[in-house]
């Protein structure tokens, strides 16, 4: 696997599978378009620095932005740790499965790594992963091996509500299905000849005693009247509610990179949006933009103010009478006495000075090349700036 280089691919590309192996680095623009609008405030070149910087904004504000930074990151590790425990693991798995379970998990590496205890994120979230990949495998393995009927013995009220929640049931389904679950589990346990991974289908009689416990709970535990359930019925339920909890529970890892079904060519990568315009990544990176304009229009704001009060006051006056007065050039000069052409070249003269203010300001904090064309956006976002300074209450 090529090894990616410099800052701006580091957080800012992500990995790409071909047929289960390294297939390549994506950049998104977006992250690397944020990366290099951080370097240009901040010439530090040390990698430790820019994943502690990311690191505090995600514990500050749980930032998408940043989130999808460190994930970037993070790429290699999950890349290796899924590759070494593919080799190590018993079972048909993929790099590719291990690799997206990694990344989904991303946020349990985050949540808990303290920068105090652990000066590198990469070490601490091999560890961590790494037993994430390994708990995924089991819990698939137990899922291969666990009935329905199991399952649903196994579970608590609060995990079956939130499977069910999950898989879009209404209020009142749910309450339904919870009372069919109770009703079940009162009356059926595992005999002497099953176990509990095995627990077999109740038989008849068991489903008749499921049925009358359930008609005679529904009129107390349901908020809403509730038509009489035949056995056949709760059958039904309690088999959409095991299906939901192995779904919430269980998820089936499927590749981007699948090969469509009926299709020689074509991968579900290739069906999704080919913009990522409206994700919750370009949101994030969208706002985090916004406020970076609003902070640097706040801090012009505050200069060419400041440049304003250490004129003089005819100068003042002049500036006054022209922008907030809306007197012209000759009218001003009737009042001060003097000709047209001062006046004009009074107030050309105190806009090189304000120009030059904030010419020197982007220069520093900007680090903006000041050429003509640069300048002369500069004269007429100035031009702008005076005007609705001057017309504002």
């Amino acid at each position: 696997m090529r090894t990616r280089q410099g800052l701006l691919e580091i957080f800012s590309t992500f990995l790409q599978f071909q047929t289960d192996a390294f297939g390549g680095w994506v950049t998104d623009p977006k992250l690397r378009r944020s990366m290099q609008t951080c370097l240009q405030h901040s010439q530090d070149e040390y990698e430790v620095f820019w994943v502690l910087y990311w690191y505090r904004i995600w514990q500050a504000q749980t930032s998408a932005l940043a989130t999808a930074h460190l994930t970037a990151y993070l790429q290699e590790v999950c890349y290796w740790t899924a590759r070494k425990l593919t080799l190590k693991l018993t079972g048909n798995h993929s790099i590719a499965d291990f690799f997206q379970t990694a990344i989904a998990r991303t946020d349990k590496v985050l949540k808990n790594f303290n920068p105090q205890l652990s000066s590198s994120l990469k070490s601490y979230a091999e560890l961590v992963l790494g037993g994430v990949i390994k708990d995924w495998v089991q819990k698939q393995q137990e899922a291969g091996i666990c009935t329905d009927w199991s399952l649903l013995h196994r579970t608590s009220q609060k995990r079956l509500v939130e499977a069910l929640q999950f898989a879009g049931e209404g209020r009142e389904t749910i309450e339904r299905y919870v009372l069919a679950w109770n009703s079940f589990k009162e009356l059926y346990a595992p005999g002497a000849t099953q176990t509990a991974s095995k627990l077999r289908q109740p038989d008849n009689s068991a489903w008749q005693a499921i049925a009358q416990t359930y008609k005679a709970e529904r009129l107390t535990q349901l908020s809403i009247s509730s038509p009489i359930a035949s056995p056949e019925l709760l059958e039904k339920w309690l088999l959409t509610c095991a299906k939901a909890v192995r779904a919430f529970l269980y998820p089936t890892q499927v590749s981007i990179y699948t090969p469509i079904l009926g299709q020689e060519t074509g991968e579900l990568l290739d069906r999704l949006p080919g913009s990522i315009q409206d994700s919750l990544l370009s949101e994030a990176i969208a706002q985090e933009e916004a406020e970076i304009r609003e902070d640097q229009n706040t801090q012009v704001n505050q200069i060419l103010t400041q440049a304003l009060t250490q004129l003089g006051v005819e100068a003042q006056t002049v500036l006054q009478n022209y922008y907030q007065q809306g007197l012209t050039q000759q009218q001003i000069a009737c009042q001060l006495g003097v000709k047209q052409y001062t006046v004009s070249r009074q107030i050309s003269r105190l806009k090189q000075t304000l120009l030059l203010t904030l010419a020197q300001w982007s220069q520093k904090t900007l680090h903006i090349s000041l050429t003509s064309q640069v300048l002369d956006s500069m004269s007429n976002a100035l031009e702008e700036w005076l005007t609705a300074h001057y017309c504002s209450p």
